[in-house]
C-alpha cells in the first residue's frame, strides 16, 4: 500500500516521499504522501499512517471535512471557562495569524510538524519565548481529542518537547536578578515628585513604586486591591488571581502587609472601591518611560517585587515569614531569594516614605 521515493534536491542532498495509495477493485480511492529528510522518519510516518487508514470507517472519515489547527484554536478560546491570559491570547492569535502549521490538517500533525514550526519560531527569538508558544499550544493538544474528538495527537506534542529541549531550541524563562539601588530609586521618585506637583491627577506612581517594594506585590495584582479586601486591623490583604505556575483566575490569597505598606494605604484617599484604582499595564508603561529618560537600564517595575523579597531577607525573616508576605506556595522559589550578602534595612530613614505617606500623628 506504500513506498518510498528518493530524490536528490538541487543542492544536492536527498530527500525521502513516503507515498500511500489505496486500491478498490482497480481505482484509487485515496492517495497521499510526505517528504522528508531522513529514510527513518519516512519510515515512521508511513507505518503510522497505514495503520490509522486500515481501520473500520477511516477511508469514510477522511471524506469529511477535517478540523485544522486554527479550529481548534478558535473552539479552546470559545469553550473554555477558565479566563485567559492576555499573554496565552497574543500567542494563540499570532499562531493562526502568521504561521502555516495553523492552516494544517489536524491530523497531518506529527511531531515532525511541531519541530518545524519552533525551529520557524526561533529565527529572532529566545529560547525562552519559542518554549512559551509550544507550552501555551500543548495545553491545546491535551484536550482537543478526548474533549472535541478533533485529531491533534498529544503524544506527538509530547515527543517534540523532548526534542527541542534536547536541540536547545526551547528553555525555560530565566530568573532575572536586578534589583534597583537606592540612587536609581531616588532619581525616579524625584522625577514622579515634579510631575505630580505639576500634574495632581497622575497616576501616584512615588506610591506606588513604594507600595510594590514593600507589599513585594506585582503591578496588576496592586491595581486589583480594593479596600474591602484590605484589613487593618489583622495587617493583611487579600490578593485576588494570584499568579501561580498553571492557576490564576480564582486564586485569591491573603497576604501580611508590612508596617511600610500599611503607611502607604493609610495615606491614599478614598473615593473609588480599589485603593490603587489604576491600570496595570499603565503603570509598567509610565515607568518604562520615566527609566529609559533618566537612562536607569534595565529595569522593570517587576523587578520592584524581587527587590522587596530580598530585602525582607535582609531583615533576617526565614522563608515561611516571608512567604506569607509575598504569597509563594512553594519556598523553593523563595531560596534564591535568601542567599544575600547584605544585612539590615537599606530603606531605613529613607526620605520618601516620610513624603509620600507622613506618619499620622494621634491628638
Amino acid at each position: 500500500m506504500g513506498s518510498i521515493v528518493e530524490r536528490k534536491r538541487r543542492n544536492g542532498q536527498k530527500s525521502y516521499t513516503a507515498q500511500i495509495r489505496i486500491m478498490r477493485e482497480g481505482v484509487t480511492v485515496h492517495s497521499e504522501a510526505q517528504t522528508f529528510e531522513r529514510r527513518p522518519a519516512a519510515a515512521a510516518w508511513l507505518k503510522k499512517r497505514e495503520t490509522q487508514l486500515a481501520e473500520p470507517g477511516a477511508l469514510d472519515k477522511l471524506k469529511e471535512p477535517q478540523s485544522t489547527l486554527a479550529d481548534a484554536i478558535d473552539r479552546y478560546v470559545k469553550e473554555s471557562k477558565k479566563e485567559i491570559g492576555r499573554t496565552k491570547a497574543q500567542v494563540l492569535e499570532k499562531v493562526k495569524e502568521e504561521f502555516n502549521i495553523a492552516k494544517m490538517s489536524c491530523n497531518d500533525i506529527g511531531s515532525a510538524e511541531i519541530v518545524e514550526f519552533a525551529t520557524e519560531l526561533s529565527k529572532g527569538r529566545k529560547p525562552q519565548t519559542v518554549g512559551n508558544y509550544i507550552s501555551h499550544l500543548a495545553s491545546i493538544f491535551a484536550i482537543a481529542r478526548p474533549a472535541w474528538k478533533i485529531d491533534l495527537d498529544y503524544s506527538a506534542m509530547e515527543d517534540a518537547q523532548v526534542v527541542l529541549k534536547r536541540l536547545g531550541l526551547v528553555a525555560k524563562s530565566a530568573q532575572r536578578d536586578r534589583r534597583p539601588t537606592l540612587e536609581e530609586l531616588d532619581r525616579l521618585m524625584e522625577h514622579y515628585s515634579d510631575r505630580e506637583t505639576r500634574y495632581p491627577s497622575l497616576i501616584p506612581m512615588r506610591r506606588l513604586i513604594a507600595f510594590a517594594i514593600f507589599s513585594t506585590r506585582r503591578q496588576e495584582e496592586i491595581s486589583r486591591i480594593a479596600w474591602s479586601d484590605y484589613e487593618e486591623d489583622n495587617k493583611r490583604v487579600l490578593v485576588r488571581d494570584m499568579k501561580n505556575p498553571g492557576e490564576k483566575i480564582g486564586n485569591d490569597v491573603w497576604c501580611d502587609l508590612p508596617p511600610e505598606a500599611m503607611r502607604i494605604i493609610g495615606a491614599m484617599p478614598r473615593g473609588a472601591p480599589e485603593i490603587f484604582p489604576h491600570d496595570g499595564r499603565s503603570v509598567s508603561a509610565s515607568f518604562t518611560r520615566a527609566c529609559n529618560l533618566l537612562e536607569i537600564e534595565d529595569l522593570h517595575f517587576h523587578d520592584l517585587r524581587h527587590e522587596g523579597v530580598s530585602r525582607l531577607f535582609e531583615l533576617g525573616w526565614n522563608i515561611p515569614h516571608v512567604a506569607t508576605v509575598s504569597g509563594h506556595r512553594s519556598w523553593n522559589s523563595l531560596k534564591r531569594y535568601s542567599h544575600i550578602k547584605q544585612r539590615g534595612d537599606k530603606y531605613e530613614g529613607w526620605k520618601w516614605l516620610d513624603i509620600i505617606a507622613p506618619t499620622r500623628i494621634a491628638g
